[in-house]
């Protein structure tokens, strides 16, 4: 097989290249950027830039690695970020107009440590509006389009971070996720990301406004190209800052698996809160059945010892509960409102988010104590299993459809308009019990869509997470670029 274009390889490959000075950071810079001119109008993947920045970025890169001293593994290699990540001097609007006037007067603390470590960022990808969904689109930046069908959505909310890894616009790119928001779109696009466990990589920078505490169970981590570089990242984002660093550092203990058959894994193909496409279970099984003589032990059947609905109920409540503070007092007297109106047996996904936007403390505190029983029941699952995987939402990425409240649309599962609301439950399954989740290619649809799976492990468990993609990355398949870019 031809080595991939340039713009194409990993970004790991790329720092190997720089430092053996096969290639020039400012070279691979302009690479990228003519993948951003060529194709970026169709796209609408990075929607700010600041190229002067970037361009002095790399001729410094290049000063030093002549001189034989990089500044840190990803020295001289481009990057873009989610739109929601300080850079100072750019906006930082979560796609809502009303944010449009807020520039950052200093980087994120995520941004600071990946150019510490050398990484060139010369713009900023889109996001929906507030980060609540999966499209990516608002009134200030349009509307970005997936490379691999340009009528259908990248995904989101990191749904421009996917698109510009899928098609050589940047190298590396940082996404947050608190309902799938990086693995989604690395679903959708066909590129790897990477859901850490929650609190051990910084949000301070990738806030609203006049908010300096992170909310419940989103985080921020990796999306790239390839495995490996979603290992070299999280080595260079994660662990305390500020007053927590002055107490403790982190220690997430590596993967003690150097081969698939050292892995006993589980896997979950579909499930009543969120029946999966065949496209996708599909491809899942295909996996399972390659792997199926390769790990130490394969389980179609093993679960954590809770049900399902239960995970999807209680998630729901504190997801919605999280994000509820985005209220104005208007809008939260307007859904108290509605809810005491409510048949109490109405237990429709609306009815279900509009109780957690107005949930007194007290019912939060049972939600959450239940939650961490839940949590410690999946950490006596991973006493006996490595991994689980899954999918990562219930289809392929689906066509535009900005029409109506989220909660209102539909996607097709199986021939049948569900509630694109449902593939919720994918997200939380892992995101509500702080676990980390990694999200690696495993094909492609016949639709020619690519499609990813979903790698749950243990909490403070990254790493083995994404050494099992590794594993897969280098046995089975990786990623794939999209046809024409």
């Amino acid at each position: 097989m031809p080595a991939l274009p340039l713009h194409f390889r990993s970004a790991t490959e790329l720092a190997r290249l720089l430092r053996a000075r096969k290639i020039t950071a400012s070279a691979l810079l302009e690479d990228c950027l003519g993948q951003y001119k060529a194709h970026n109008k169709a796209l609408n993947a990075v929607v700010v830039t600041d190229i002067p920045r970037a361009k002095k970025a790399a001729a410094a890169a290049d000063r030093r690695l002549k001189a034989g001293k990089p500044k840190g593994p990803f020295d001289g290699v481009p990057m873009t970020a989610k739109e929601s990540f300080d850079m100072a001097g750019l906006p930082s609007t979560w796609g809502d107009p009303r944010f449009k006037d807020n520039f950052a007067s200093t980087d994120a603390v995520a941004m600071q440590r990946l150019e510490a470590a050398g990484a060139v960022v010369y713009g900023k990808t889109n996001v929906p509006l507030m980060l609540a969904d999966w499209q990516s689109y608002n009134a200030i930046y349009g509307t970005t389009n997936n490379p691999w069908d340009v009528t259908r959505a990248p995904g989101g909310s990191s749904g421009g971070s996917a698109v510009a890894l899928a098609t050589g616009m940047s190298a590396l790119e940082i996404g947050s996720d608190i309902g799938a928001s990086i693995r989604n779109p690395a679903h959708y696009c066909g590129v790897y990301g990477h859901k850490p466990t929650w609190g051990v990589v910084p949000y301070q920078g990738h806030l609203l406004p006049g908010t300096v505490q992170p909310g419940d169970i989103t985080v921020a981590g990796p999306l790239a190209r390839s495995a490996r570089d979603l290992a070299s990242m999280m080595k260079i984002i994660a662990g305390p800052v500020g007053p927590d660093a002055r107490g403790y550092a982190l220690a997430l203990p590596p993967a003690k698996q150097k081969a698939l058959k050292e892995f006993r894994v589980a896997v979950m193909f579909t499930d009543e809160q969120s029946e999966v496409d065949l496209s996708v279970q599909d491809l899942l099984g295909k996996l399972t059945q390659f792997l199926g003589k390769r790990v130490k032990t394969l389980s179609t059947t093993a679960r954590p010892a809770f049900t399902t609905k239960e995970a999807m109920d209680v998630y729901i409540a504190l997801l919605r509960s999280a994000t509820s503070r985005r209220q104005s007092d208007a809008e939260f007297a307007a859904n108290s409102a509605k809810v005491a109106a409510a048949d109490p047996k109405d237990n429709s996904y609306l009815t279900k988010m509009l109780r957690a936007y107005v949930l007194p403390h007290r019912d939060w505190l049972k939600y959450n104590e239940r939650r961490h029983q839940m949590r410690l029941l999946w950490d006596q699952f991973f006493d006996d299993w490595d991994v689980m995987i899954c999918p990562a939402a219930a289809s392929a990425a689906f066509p535009h459809d900005h029409v109506g409240e989220r909660h209102e649309r539909k996607i097709i599962v199986n021939g049948k308009p569900v509630p694109t609301t449902d593939q919720l439950f994918w997200a939380g399954y892992s995101g509500c019990f702080l676990l980390p989740s990694t999200v690696a290619p495993m094909g492609l649809t016949p639709e020619g869509l690519p499609a990813g799976v979903q790698i749950i492990t243990r909490q403070h468990g990254d790493y083995t997470a994404i050494r099992f993609a590794e594993l897969l990355e280098k046995e089975y398949g990786g990623f794939i670029p999209p046809p024409g870019y």
